[in-house]
């Protein structure tokens, strides 16, 4: 099913069904992030990030692998927002600026375009309103 321009509606759902032990964004995964995306009825989906020290790369900041998941984790779940698991088939992350431990951040994700069952999708992480980090990616839509 191609992605639709607007928010599926039934973005909880596919979540819970497709994705239910996700590193990034389940909280069933005891290990994991939890980030806790929502939906804005356009299928852009936003989520916050506590940054705790034990995600440290170089002392004080947040690593860098941190970061490119939490950019990933946007893009999948606006594509889920829209009714389109999918993988990724290509991510390219942006490092602006160093992401401090112990301030949170906003992480947000949106589609750019699709063709057929190719999806272009963009993501930025912000900290105190600074955009410190950015990601474009092309996923592949993930079948039943």
């Amino acid at each position: 099913m191609p992605a639709t321009t607007n928010g599926s509606g039934d973005y909880a759902a596919t979540r819970s069904r497709r994705h239910p032990h996700c590193w990034v964004c389940s909280a069933a995964n005891e290990h994991g992030l939890a980030v806790d995306f929502k939906e804005d009825g356009t299928g852009t989906v936003t989520g916050s990030f506590s940054c705790d020290e034990v995600f440290t790369g170089y002392p004080g900041y947040l690593h860098g692998g941190v970061v490119s998941s939490l950019l990933d984790g946007a893009m999948t779940n606006c594509l889920m927002a829209r009714g389109t698991p999918g993988l990724t088939a290509r991510l390219e992350v942006r490092f602006l600026k160093p992401v401090l431990i112990g301030k949170p951040v906003t992480v947000r994700g949106w589609l750019e375009k699709s063709r057929g069952t190719l999806h272009i999708l963009g993501a930025e992480l912000t900290q105190d309103g600074e955009i410190l980090a950015t990601a474009s990616a092309k996923f592949m839509e993930y079948p039943e």
